[in-house]
């Protein structure tokens, strides 16, 4: 497999496993959609990692295999891969991307799909489809306009230049620099601690947020209500609640 799934303490890690430099072709982001939708499904996965391994997260698309491809084949083709990234961006779970070496182009797009991203300090980061003559096509214009905003979106863009961990960090590309000996032991720590978490509350939080984002105030508004009051039925605010007023914060051991 080019993709594995490894679950312990409620955490998920879905394993690119594509050496040498994890090129995301056809058959990996076919993977990728399918351990989504399993790590989605599962109850005893509560919080996600995405990792591409020691060396490197993933250096972009299968260009080779690309190369091949017609106009018409693409026409098919591109709506699968978006729709592999959407799966991964779409989990309903915290999901942080481990990022060491390259993230490029598809592997960029991939760490957008994430809600946190940790990077290694000789991580570096980039769209440099417009070097091939084209452009993101797995959600970077969009996803990656979202987060750092769309002038420093273009400039990423339209230049295809790699910015190291620093810079990703100072554009908020990343969201956490750190040795490169500890980037998934830091990410699968963040992803423990969201794991004892209220899963329903995550995910509402989650929702909210990213749904919000899609629309005007108002509508996002009524998204956030909807779920707000909706958690009054779980048995995980009422665990929350019962324990802050007994124990103070911090202290519920959500089930």
């Amino acid at each position: 497999m080019t993709v594995n799934l490894e679950v312990a303490d409620g955490v998920g890690t879905i394993r690119l496993d594509r050496p040498p430099m994890n090129a995301l072709d056809i058959a990996t982001q076919d993977r990728l959609r399918e351990l989504a939708a399993e790590v989605t499904r599962r109850d005893d996965v509560r919080a996600v990692v995405v990792w591409g391994g020691e060396k490197v997260f993933a250096a972009g698309a299968d260009i080779k295999e690309m190369q091949a491809m017609d106009h018409a084949a693409m026409v098919v083709r591109s709506k699968a891969l978006q729709d592999a990234f959407t799966a991964v961006a779409r989990i309903p779970k915290p999901v942080v991307a481990a990022i060491t070496g390259y993230a490029l182009g598809g592997g960029c797009e991939l760490a957008l799909c994430a809600d946190f991203r940790i990077a290694a300090d000789n991580a570096k980061l980039g769209q440099p489809e417009i070097l091939l003559g084209l452009i993101p096509g797995a959600g970077g214009t969009q996803r990656l306009a979202r987060l750092v905003g769309p002038s420093k979106a273009k400039d990423l863009i339209f230049t295809g230049r790699q910015v190291k961990a620093d810079e990703a960090l100072a554009l908020g590309l990343v969201d956490r620099v750190v040795p490169a000996a500890e980037v998934y032991e830091q990410a699968h720590a963040w992803a423990a601690r969201l794991a004892a978490g209220p899963a329903l509350a995550l995910r509402a939080a989650k929702e909210s947020v990213d749904a919000g984002l899609e629309t005007d105030i108002d509508t996002g508004l009524t998204i956030e209500r909807t779920w707000f009051a909706g958690l009054f039925a779980t048995e995980d605010r009422e665990i929350g609640m019962r324990s802050f007023v007994e124990e103070g914060p911090g202290k519920a051991k959500f089930r």
